[in-house]
């Protein structure tokens, strides 16, 4: 091993450096984060033949049924003195199916098949593992590697279920290609429906689906799939992680729901939480053998404070196991596209990030307080994955600006695809909460959205499922308020908070699209300005389901001005998949006019200009752009179908002059209305990126 480290160096290094020569100081944090990494890779090569076999240690641990119908039972529980199986197969006899103790902490049993040569346990009935304990305790558990976990309607405790169908749902659409521009679409199955209840995978299959397809979407982020048994902890405090959630339906209708988006050409990420696991025992991870570390740290190091949760321990072999195996589970047994990694920051450092601004000084992301066994997991995670699923997207979910977590890992890099861009949507709720429209700053708008590590892709978003919830409001909500509910109508006049609402509301998120990164995120329902926020059943509020469902009736409402906001998100990211802004390099920016409250820049050699002034239209704006030739309008927010006033007329023909202006060789005369965002082509273009 000693011969293997003198050796390592990072290939790529150079490349991270030539993009951000500041790093060059933290050249021995790189070094040391690509050592570990080398080492783990190299130890799993000599233990487990490379980590292909290591990945799919889900063939092994749990319940698996061999040629013969024997029935192999294979778990990890360290601190445990026995371990028995018991379930309805053996009338729940806590003795009578004792595990077998292996080396390492691993148990093993055989249940050789019934007389009629069928498996001694059938489908769709439940187990329970048996711990014993040094202490005499005797703990009853759900296997870690369980595929399927169901609730009985009075029961609190989820149960393990033998899930073996005899019929399996074979997956027959291939994965679409990764998408050069991403439009995300984040959505919850259980809330995809206007009905007062658990809406289920078949329900988001045939109706939701369609919809995103014609919204112009080309990725969905689905959340909270694995199992929880908190409905309200929004899928982010994980009982079972080999398991999809029951509650809304079987896995087999997950494989159909990930099939039918394929065959839509939609590619589909899990969001994945490996930043922390549910505190329950009887049907969680915490304390499974009965110790209070197993797959965590012992406390304090292994308890989240802020979030009453566990935490992993990912300088362990059986956490790395099972972590990484559980990726590789959702992959190859879904056939998910990527993930979005949840909570990355808590990941990345020893504070978890509470209590941490971040001024975006380097000391911040090196040193002691940077958890390295995390980030070498991460990195680990995004080696593997990328290598095994070249297409693979993998997005990280990060406060803190870590640098080059989206660079590959030959470079010293993290190696995720992407990272959200976190500060924009805060960004819009303040200037909403705290600023009258002649008070908004052109400048630190666009320093906001362009504000990103340059060669690290971004996932902009104006608002996600985090502005959505209980406590915070929707954009539309922020832009509208109460009059959301009375007047939305078309059939009676415009008022002045639901017109600047629908104007504002089209052009800030037109604005982030275009400007804020590589991709583009939107909340199920916020594409039409979902009047309400989302909060799921709880003792607070009487279990209700009243706000833990998405009301997509009211689009298909005519009279009602959501289909507005609804018919421009679809027009605005069918423009992009025209014209591929997404994919292009950023933007350049030619004008930020604060007293005339106008953005102008262009990108992939489209123009866009954003008029703000609440009352100011303008005539023979002059705007700068690079390339010459004829433009027409191909986008209009003030379209009287997308609820604005129709001031423009699309026959207009915008002919360049070679006047230079504001750093662009060229540029033009346009008219520009008061609260209106407008995208010009250029006609002697040929656009196909």
């Amino acid at each position: 091993m000693a011969d293997l480290e003198d050796s390592v160096a990072i290939p790529e290094f150079s490349c991270l450096l030539q993009m951000d020569p500041y790093l060059k100081a933290y050249e021995k944090d790189f070094k040391r984060r690509y050592e570990l990494l080398q080492k783990q890779l190299f130890q799993l090569e000599e233990a487990e033949g490379g980590f292909d076999q290591f990945t799919r240690s889900y063939n092994t641990f749990g319940v698996h049924r061999l040629p013969d119908n024997r029935l192999f039972f294979k778990e990890w529980a360290p601190a445990a003195e026995a371990l028995f199986l018991t379930g309805d197969f053996n009338g729940w006899d806590k003795f009578a199916h004792p595990y077998t103790k292996k080396e390492f902490g691993k148990w093993e049993l055989i249940l050789p098949p019934k007389h009629d040569k069928s498996p001694a346990v059938d489908h769709n009935t439940k187990l329970k593992v048996v711990v014993h304990t040094k202490e005499g305790e005797r703990l009853y558990r759900i296997s870690p590697w369980a595929k399927y976990v169901t609730r009985e309607e009075k029961s609190v405790i989820y149960d393990w279920v033998h899930w073996d169908p005899p019929q399996p749902y074979i997956q027959i659409h291939p994965r679409p290609k990764k998408p050069t521009s991403l439009r995300i679409y984040e959505a919850h199955v259980g809330i995809a429906s206007p009905e007062g209840k658990i809406a289920s995978y078949t329900n988001f299959t045939n109706n939701v689906l369609p919809r995103i397809k014609d919204l112009g979407y080309n990725c969905i982020q689905l959340m909270a799939i694995m199992e929880h048994a908190y409905y309200a902890s929004f899928g982010y405090q994980i009982t079972s992680f080999f398991a999809a959630s029951s509650r809304y339906g079987t896995p087999e209708e997950l494989k159909q729901l990930l099939d039918a988006a394929h065959s839509m050409g939609i590619v589909v990420l899990l969001d994945v939480v490996h930043s922390h696991a549910s505190k329950n025992t009887e049907d969680g991870l915490n304390a499974f053998d009965g110790s209070d570390s197993c797959f965590f740290h012992s406390p304090p190091r292994g308890e989240h404070k802020l979030w009453d949760s566990r935490l992993f321990n990912y300088s362990s072999w059986e956490v790395l196991r099972f972590l990484l195996s559980n990726l590789r589970w959702w992959m190859e047994e879904y056939r998910f596209d990527g993930f979005r990694f949840d909570g990355i920051t808590s990941m990345l450092y020893h504070h978890h990030g509470i209590g941490s601004g971040f001024s975006g000084d380097y000391s911040e992301y090196f040193g002691l307080q940077v958890d390295e066994d995390s980030l070498v997991y991460l990195m680990l995670a995004n080696h593997i994955l990328h290598t095994l699923y070249p297409d693979c997207i993998t997005v990280a979910e990060d406060v803190s600006g870590m640098p080059a977590l989206c660079r590959g890992v030959e470079e010293g890099g993290l190696g995720f695809d992407y990272r959200l861009a976190m500060a924009i949507p805060d960004k819009w709720i303040q200037i909403l909460k705290e600023l009258k429209d002649e008070d908004w700053d052109m400048g630190n708008i666009v320093h906001t959205l362009t504000n990103r590590r340059y060669g690290e892709k971004c996932i902009a978003y104006a608002e996600s499922h985090d502005q959505a919830l209980v406590g915070d409001k929707s954009l539309a909500f922020w832009l509208m308020d109460k009059e959301m509910y009375t007047n939305m109508s078309s059939t009676s006049p415009l008022t002045p908070i639901i017109d600047r609402g629908l104007q504002l509301h089209k052009m800030i998120r037109l604005l982030t699209h275009a400007l804020g990164g590589e991709g583009y995120l939107n909340f199920i329902g916020n594409e039409f300005g979902h009047p309400e926020w989302l909060d799921f059943p709880r003792e607070g509020n009487n279990q209700s389901y009243h706000y833990a469902r998405r009301q997509f009736n009211l689009v298909a409402m005519d009279h009602l001005r959501y289909c507005q906001l609804y018919a421009f998100d679809r027009d605005m990211n069918r423009t992009e998949d025209k014209y591929g802004w997404l994919a292009a390099a950023p933007a350049f920016i030619s004008a930020t006019h604060q007293e005339d409250k106008v953005i102008v820049f262009d990108r992939a050699n489209v123009l866009f200009i954003f008029n703000f002034h609440p009352s100011k239209s303008f005539q023979g704006y002059r705007v700068a752009v690079e390339v010459p030739g004829k433009y027409k309008i191909k986008l209009d927010s003030d379209e009287a179908q997308y609820g604005g006033h129709g001031r423009l007329d699309h026959n207009t023909e915008f002919f360049t002059e070679a006047q230079p202006f504001k750093g662009r060789s060229n540029s033009m005369q346009v008219y520009i209305p008061c609260r209106t965002a407008i995208v010009l082509a250029n006609e002697e273009i040929d656009y196909c990126y």
